[in-house]
């Protein structure tokens, strides 16, 4: 690959999909991966999910497709400064979310207790469930035989019990390797997105201001330079420039010290990529400036008290529902009475994940509410 580094994924060596396809005429292997998580379904339905708010609470405000792209853009533009494989960065940033719940994270706790007798819930698997088994488009397989690669990149965590059922994706967390540096850039660069992008939800929001984020350096410092660069700049305009230097900043800290940490370890190809550390980082100084603005952003937004008041619905929601489906799974459309018979925890955990919050909440009228019919 002309210009990518020699420890960067290159499709040439890559082991491939499960199911052998005949290679894409017009596009990189890599290219396809990301086509299909776009064309499919779970992605699709991303766009009524929550990021931070529930999704008929404002049009202006993220849910998870409009995350999901930014988080995208991020890796691409990182990938190419880390001379990295920029389509299966791309591919990797696109899907990581395609497991998540209704709701968010509170979404995704609740079903996780629900399913706690019966093996949890945990959206990176999840994920690569959807992408393996779920999504219904090829006459010749489940999923969507994407690369080895870009399913290995989808499991950021794994249990080690887990890990055992997984096969080839599992050796690297019973052998304690890192997976491929597009991986590590698409776990940071998802979380440079929700840390500026939720400070930019939460002002519009009004549930946290200008002045209680004088408390956070990154935001402050970056600031003073807008103000002292455009005086008397104020709004939204004043908000944009904070941010967009924010995300500059974590940006460049970044790929220096991803850089630094490279020389560092001597890594040289993919194998050295596996064997090292985990080498895609910020800098020592800027991690205590990140700790502070994530604390900030837990105190004042995600434990806001309107906030935790949609999360605690959102919880018995999906409880309420799991409690119904549990206890006569006939309630579940066809197709998951189908997979029910096999395991009907499994089945129900897989319906309602696919669930965006609105058909979720319609499901839970139905369900519960009297005087609905269907």
């Amino acid at each position: 690959m002309s210009g990518v580094a020699e420890y960067a994924v290159d499709e040439a060596r890559s082991r491939g999909r499960k199911h052998r396809e005949a290679s894409p005429s017009a596009r990189s292997e890599f290219q396809r991966d990301r086509d299909r998580i776009v064309h499919s379904t779970a992605f699709r339905r991303l766009e009524y999910k929550t990021q931070v708010f529930v999704n008929h609470e404002g049009d202006l405000f993220r849910t998870r497709l409009t995350h999901s792209i930014e988080v995208a853009q991020i890796t691409r533009s990182l990938a190419r400064a880390l001379r990295l494989n920029e389509d299966l960065a791309e591919a990797i940033a696109l899907a990581h979310d395609l497991g998540h719940t209704p709701f968010g994270h509170a979404g995704q706790t609740a079903l996780n207790d629900c399913m706690r007798p019966y093996g949890g819930f945990e959206h990176n698997l999840q994920s690569l469930r959807t992408v393996e088994l779920l999504e219904e488009h090829y006459a010749q397989f489940d999923g969507l035989n994407l690369m080895y690669e870009t399913r290995e990149g989808i499991l950021k965590h794994c249990s080690r019990a887990n890990a055992q059922q997984l096969g080839e994706l599992g050796e690297r967390f019973l052998k304690g390797e890192q997976p491929c540096l597009e991986a590590q850039l698409a776990n940071l660069a998802d979380e440079i997105a929700y840390n500026n992008h939720d400070v930019d939800d939460g002002l519009r929001s009004g549930l946290i201001t200008l002045d209680q984020l004088e408390s956070v350096d990154v935001f402050a410092v970056q600031r003073r330079e807008v103000e002292t660069t455009y005086p008397g700049l104020a709004g939204r305009r004043l908000i944009h420039e904070t941010i967009r230097r924010m995300i500059n900043l974590m940006a460049l800290d970044l790929i220096a010290q991803t850089n630094a940490n490279i020389h560092e370890h001597q890594v040289e190809t993919l194998d050295d990529v596996h064997r090292a550390p985990r080498l895609v980082a910020y800098s020592a100084p800027l991690l205590p400036k990140l700790k502070e603005l994530k604390s900030f952003l837990r105190e004042n937004l995600y434990h806001h008290y309107q906030v935790l008041r949609m999360t605690d619905k959102a919880k018995r929601i999906i409880a309420d529902l799991f409690g119904a489906f549990m206890a006569d799974p006939r309630l579940l459309p066809p197709q998951y009475q189908l997979r029910a018979e096999d395991d009907t925890p499994r089945a129900i955990a897989d319906y309602i994940a696919g669930m965006t919050d609105r058909y979720a909440m319609r499901e839970h009228r139905r369900l519960f509410a009297i005087g609905e019919i269907y």
